[in-house]
């Protein structure tokens, strides 16, 4: 059976910075996740939040790419996600690609990684460049041909914001596959929202049968609700 995992961004950027991100770790778990998703981008004070949530993290979520916009590898963004995860305890690192391109060298991130027991996971975000089905499978290509082969983090509804097909993406990436972001998304006039998947209007089902049953699976869609306790452990089951 996979690992039920939390997102922290699930309870909105302004609840989590109000409370605090250890604050909903520990909800989450007492909702029976099995551990949580830290998210960079809504740490308020990385020296003083991280050590604070050490042993609650099952992943630390990097809002930096590993290479910058031009295509040069961005060490210092490597360096401080490792970091990160090292402090949290957490196995996995999550970060995307960036600015990376085919025909990029990929040897100084196979390099450093070999000098780290933490696992980097690569994530399709919604950008062309970095959550495009053609970028990812030429990503992961590259780093096989380099000795490194990476697991992925994928997010079932970004697909939708770079206009491929998901289902096209599972089959072609099923390998890769290490960690499953589970959003459901809804199309408004101008623009994809996410939302819980009893909610999707993609067949989420079927796309979660189509991924692999035993890697970590996350809930990353809005949590909300007057109980978030009951809120969570509903969809901690659902989805187990």
């Amino acid at each position: 059976m996979s690992e039920i995992l939390v997102s922290l961004s699930s309870y909105g950027a302004a609840e989590v910075r109000r409370h605090g991100q250890r604050w909903f770790a520990e909800l989450a778990l007492r909702a029976g996740a099995d551990g949580v998703e830290v998210r960079g981008e809504l740490l308020d004070d990385a020296r003083a939040d991280l050590p604070a949530l050490r042993g609650l993290a099952a992943v630390y979520s990097s809002p930096e790419g590993l290479w910058a916009e031009r295509g040069s590898f961005d060490a210092g963004a490597l360096e401080r996600g490792l970091d990160a995860a090292a402090t949290l305890g957490a196995p996995r690192l999550k970060m995307s690609v960036g600015g990376w391109r085919p025909g990029i060298d990929v040897t100084p991130l196979a390099r450093r990684l070999g000098d780290t027991p933490i696992e980097l996971l690569i994530e399709n975000d919604q950008t062309e460049r970095a959550g495009t089905l053609p970028a990812l499978a030429a990503f992961f290509v590259a780093m096989r041909a380099a000795g490194r082969p990476l697991a992925m983090t994928f997010d079932m509804g970004n697909w939708h914001w770079t206009g491929e097909d998901p289902l096209q993406a599972a089959a072609q990436l099923h390998a890769e596959v290490g960690y499953v972001h589970c959003k459901g998304v809804q199309r408004l006039p101008h623009q994809w929202i996410a939302v819980p998947l009893e909610a999707s209007a993609m067949p989420w089902r079927t796309l979660l049968r189509a991924l692999p049953a035993d890697c970590p699976r996350a809930i990353e869609y809005p949590l909300q609700g007057d109980d978030l306790l009951a809120v969570t452990r509903r969809h901690v089951e659902a989805l187990r």
